[in-house]
């Protein structure tokens, strides 16, 4: 090393070099690891054999570049990404372009608001962007945000949505037969999987219907609330579980 900067020796010549490329500071590696690898302060701290008050100072004297946006037409991931519980109020909602793998926008929020994400639409649109497309996770109202463009309803979110009704190991037959329609959303077309959906309903309509008095209360609430949710869930979402098969770029 000289002047602190890394040098290398090539074994066939003997010449020595240097990398152009500018070494990362800690608090650089440190941000990265603890914002996108969601390592946690006493992860670090283990890491680099460092006290976790040595690590969280490393991490917030971190400047973050300033974005130099390219506008041009986007293929758009929105979402929002928790750090621990989301008790600790610590979130970050991005915007994602999957095209040129690229954060466009980000910003650090306390929970997961429509109001973000539609503060967001509009400042993406003032620097110029062009919106292809936008795949979301399905949370209430956000169709309502991006409603002037083609809305892709994220896989992996509905069956983990549906899953939470129903678990992972369900009981009861009509969670069984949900979950093995729920296994064929990314193998059959939007026909077949309506099919499938109404089939169940038919199937198990009297079943859903079904409904429970409380003895003391006198309140009346459906028996099997929780599958109910499952299918209701997949009627909410299913004009946007699709999309990717009718345009272009998704």
């Amino acid at each position: 090393m000289q002047n602190g900067i890394q040098r290398y020796k090539c074994n066939v010549c003997n010449k020595s070099f240097s990398s152009n490329r500018r070494p990362k500071k800690s608090s650089e590696i440190l941000f990265y690891k603890y914002v996108f690898k969601h390592q946690t302060y006493a992860d670090l701290a283990s890491e680099y054999s460092k006290s976790k008050r040595w690590v969280s100072y490393q991490i917030h004297k971190y400047i973050v570049p300033k974005k130099e946006h390219k506008p041009r037409a986007v293929t758009l991931v929105c979402d929002t990404t928790f750090y621990g519980k989301r008790k600790d109020k610590l979130a970050t909602v991005f915007f994602y372009d999957v095209i040129a793998d690229e954060i466009l926008l980000w910003k650090h929020v306390e929970s997961e608001r429509c109001q973000h994400y539609r503060d967001m639409l509009s400042e993406l649109l003032v620097f110029g962007y062009m919106i292809n497309s936008v795949t979301m996770d399905g949370k209430r109202g956000l169709n309502t945000v991006f409603k002037d463009y083609p809305i892709q309803i994220c896989h992996f979110h509905q069956k983990q949505t549906v899953q939470r009704y129903i678990t992972k190991k369900p009981k009861l037959q009509a969670s069984k037969d949900l979950q093995v329609i729920m296994r064929s959303l990314t193998k059959v077309s939007e026909k077949t999987f309506k099919q499938k959906l109404d089939n169940c309903h038919n199937k198990y309509e009297d079943f859903l219907a079904e409904y429970t008095v409380n003895k003391d209360t006198g309140e009346v609430v459906y028996t099997h609330k929780k599958v109910r949710s499952a299918y209701a869930s997949l009627c909410s979402n299913f004009d946007y579980l699709f999309t990717y098969k009718k345009t272009q770029r998704i």
